[in-house]
């Protein structure tokens, strides 16, 4: 099968697959930060410890990530989707059923070492299906995955754990990723790549030695991480106790800046289409990053109203850029190597990822939410110069 002769519907239904099961995937991750609400004030975790429970899923895909790209790489995206979205699933069912916080713990960290599968095997078969001119485009979609998954998550998952605890709120990640391991299964077709033995050198040199420009890449991905994990961690909980929110009304504006962030994804993947570039555009939405997160900060400081407006904007601006990053990596890494730069990538990432949450739920309890936001506003400046110029493609 040839990515130029596979027909148009099948080629789409890849990516809607691919889609679906990173999808399943961060209902599972980034769910666990809608349990915050009922672990700080039903179960009396401080904000640190509840944090620290929430970022257990990121921990675990950070000890897994490259192996997953390395199996990727070496065995195709069929299997691996299929078996990672399995293996989460049976995860969040463990941790359903336990009646201990810490074996809780327990299996979201092992879950999340399972639904590291996701993310490096669907970016692998987006980019292996479509041709360069349309990867920006499609690499958006898939990377709504994130914020679509969180915005399912913030309207089921704090409902639930607030009306019958966090037992049962962890069935509905472990029912989706269930669904997801059975429609990778059947659905999903690895994409063509040449044998090894046929490829060209450059294809199978390491993209890594001689240049620093994945490496750049990376620590750029983990400086703009950090306000993204802040907005989506915190902002339920800052609503409903500093704004008297209810977790409901909460849970739906969250919801709607994750649906708006994920309509910004495909927005910044067809600018990067349209300006022939991938990098360029992250210099402007890390500018924009820094300058929303500091109007936070002034506005909360303030009391203002205005600062519930600003925060959906924050949050829709800071996950903009991942799909640019990710599809600049698969395409100068090469088919070779794509698994294992994604899964490098997604290491970096969830290791800022899973810090983030603890540290600045200490620096609220510490200095509270205008200063948090203020500090995280550093963190996309600190980005700027890093950011390289454009580099040739990999095919």
């Amino acid at each position: 099968m040839d990515v130029d002769t596979i027909s148009t519907v099948r080629r789409w239904m890849m990516l809607a697959v691919a889609l679906f099961a990173t999808l399943s995937a961060n209902v599972f991750i980034n769910g666990a930060a809608f349990l915050i609400p009922t672990l700080h004030t039903t179960m009396g975790l401080d904000l640190a410890k509840a944090g620290l429970v929430s970022a257990m899923p990121s921990f675990g895909m950070v000890a897994t990530l490259f192996l997953w790209g390395y199996v990727v790489d070496r065995v195709g995206e069929r299997f691996v989707l299929s078996v990672g979205s399995a293996l989460t699933a049976a995860a969040a069912l463990a941790a359903a059923s336990s009646h201990s916080l810490l074996l809780v713990g327990v299996f979201l960290f092992l879950g999340g070492m399972a639904a590291a599968s996701s993310n490096s095997a669907s970016g692998r078969l987006v980019v292996g299906w479509f041709p360069p001119q349309q990867r920006g485009l499609v690499m958006g979609i898939r990377q709504t995955a994130q914020p679509l998954g969180v915005a399912v998550g913030a309207l089921v998952i704090p409902r639930l754990a607030q009306a019958h605890g966090v037992g049962l709120a962890l069935l509905f990640p472990a029912i989706v990723c269930a669904v997801a391991a059975l429609v990778c299964a059947v659905a999903v077709a690895d994409p063509p790549r040449p044998p090894r033995a046929e490829a060209p050198a450059e294809h199978l040199a390491n993209p890594y030695r001689g240049s620093s420009v994945l490496w750049r890449i990376h620590a750029v991905s983990v400086l703009l991480v950090v306000p993204q994990c802040v907005a989506w961690t915190f902002t339920l909980v800052w609503l409903i106790a500093e704004r008297g929110w209810s977790a409901q009304s909460a849970g739906v504006l969250v919801m709607a800046a994750q649906i708006l962030g994920a309509l910004g994804r495909i927005a910044a993947g067809r600018w990067s289409d349209a300006v022939g570039s991938r990098l360029r555009p992250i210099r402007v939405i890390a500018a924009a990053a820094a300058v929303s997160m500091l109007a936070l900060a002034l506005t909360d400081a303030q009391h203002w109203t205005l600062s519930i407006a600003v925060v959906v904007v924050a949050s829709v601006i800071t996950v903009v850029d991942n799909g640019l990053a990710f599809t600049a990596i698969a395409e100068i890494a090469g088919p070779f190597w794509s698994g294992r730069a994604l899964g490098a990538q997604n290491t970096s990432q969830l290791l800022a990822a899973g810090l983030t949450p603890p540290l600045f739920g200490a620096l609220i309890g510490v200095v509270g939410y205008p200063i948090a936001f203020a500090v995280c506003a550093l963190f996309p400046v600190a980005a700027l110069p890093l950011v390289p110029d454009d580099q040739p493609v990999n095919h």
